[in-house]
This record gives structure tokens, sequence and C-alpha cells, in this order.
């Protein structure tokens, strides 16, 4: 199933447009919802069609399809991106009031689900960077630009990403115990291929050594020998056993 595109406020007040938004039903009881987001110039179809076939039956699944906008490290090229790059590593300049709206368009997909299921966000590379902003929003209890973040998060995954506004990431969350408590009570799981060629495996290290560093302790960094910057069956087993263990997932009650 999925939806039309939808749209926010951008700089200046400029409209971002987002693409199509697929919907993968849950097949048993509804316990969980987990938005996730596609990497750089793809869309939310392939990964609705990847996802729909995880034994994970009590999770409903929101996959939308990011803006397609100008992106400086293609020269400016025009594809989706849920916020501009130049350099996809976690000391490149990060385009924070592109994070914001994406994350905030993600909070927006999650805040109608039911008040009884948990919530989570997930993503691959590009999609992976924007969940892990979430994730420092939710902890920090705002958005980068003061706006109260308005969903509470159970579960993050990052596969195969980075980590974007690392340089400040550790004094916000140093500014407040209630930060600090929700940073450490989050189960975030990285995943990252030692082969990856596109965003190297040092980049994922050294954001999962960030997180931790600022707090996120509840963290599983899971590396994976000979992977590039794709993803493989043995890699979406441990997702879907980690998503069945830290959300409490129980399959007799399905």
């Amino acid at each position: 199933m999925s939806y039309g595109s939808s749209s926010s406020g951008g700089r200046g007040g400029r409209r971002v447009e987002y693409g199509r938004t697929y919907v993968v039903r849950p097949k048993g009881r509804h316990q969980a919802t987990i938005v996730w987001l596609h990497g750089l110039g793809d869309n939310g179809a392939s990964w609705s069609q990847l996802l729909d076939s995880l034994p994970l039956p009590n999770i409903k699944w929101i996959c939308p399809t990011a803006p397609t906008r100008a992106v400086a490290a293609f020269g400016g090229f025009p594809c989706t991106a849920w916020f501009d790059v130049e350099d996809t590593s976690v000391d490149g300049r990060d385009d924070i009031e592109g994070l914001d709206a994406s994350a905030a368009h993600v909070a927006n997909l999650l805040s109608s689900e039911p008040s009884d299921v948990k919530l989570g966000i997930g993503g691959f590379s590009m999609g992976a960077a924007a969940a892990l902003h979430s994730a420092a929003c939710y902890a920090h209890g705002r958005f980068t630009n003061g706006v109260a973040y308005p969903v509470t998060l159970s579960a993050v995954i990052g596969l195969s990403g980075w980590l974007p506004c690392s340089r400040t990431l550790k004094s916000k969350m140093d500014s407040s115990q209630t930060a600090l408590r929700r940073a450490g009570a989050l189960p975030i799981l990285l995943s990252h291929g030692r082969a990856d060629e596109v965003i190297t495996y040092r980049n994922g290290e050294k954001s999962a050594d960030f997180l931790r560093g600022s707090g996120f302790q509840y963290l599983n960094f899971k590396p994976y020998n000979g992977l590039g910057h794709y993803t493989i069956p043995e890699e979406m087993d441990d997702v879907c056993k980690w998503l069945s263990s830290r959300l409490g997932l129980d399959r007799s009650r399905g």
C-alpha cells in the first residue's frame, strides 16, 4: 500500500515535496511501527519490498520517499535525498535545516500511531544518518531549531551509515540529565561492512564511538567482513533478532 506525496515548509518558507510513502501492514498483532529511510537516490518502494519479506509479523513498516533536491556531493545534480550532503562522513558539513526537516517528517509519520505501539526509526546509508539525527533529537527532547520532539522512540537502526552533527552531540547531551537518561535507555543497532567503499567502515566505527561517548550506551555495533555498501541476508537476519529482542515482540501473542 502507498500514499501520495506530502509537503512541509523548507528554507525561507519554500515547500519541500516528499515522494510516495509505502506502508507494509503487520501480518500479526500490531506491536511496533518503524519508519525506514532509504539511501541517497533511492525511494521507499525498494525497501518496503524487502521489509515485507522479513519474519517480523508484528511490525508495521512505513517507508517514505525523500524529496528530490540538489545534492552538493553530485555537483548540484538533483536526486532523492533526506538532506544536502557534500561529504558522507562524520567530519562533513552538516545540513542542519535539512536534517531537522527530515526528522520532523519522520516524527510526524509516527505521531498518529496507536499509543500502545512501540515506535522506531531505521535506515540505510543517508537514511541511517537521518535516523541517528532523529535519535539525537529524541534524546535531547527537541530538534536543533528548538521545537519539541513529539514522540517516544524504542529502537533505532543504522545500516552502512554515519552520524551527522557529531561535533556538537556530546555538549548537547551533557546539557541535560534528562537527555542523558533518554540517550542511555535508547537501544541502537549499527551495522557496517568492512569493505564499504562509499561510507567507510572507519566512519561507521567513529559514529558508534561518538554516540557512546555522548551517553548512548545501549548501542550494539556489528561489523561484517567483506560486506560493501549494500545489505545481505545475514545482516537482515541479525536485524530481525535484535528487533524481536529489544521490542519484546512475542509472536505467540500475534
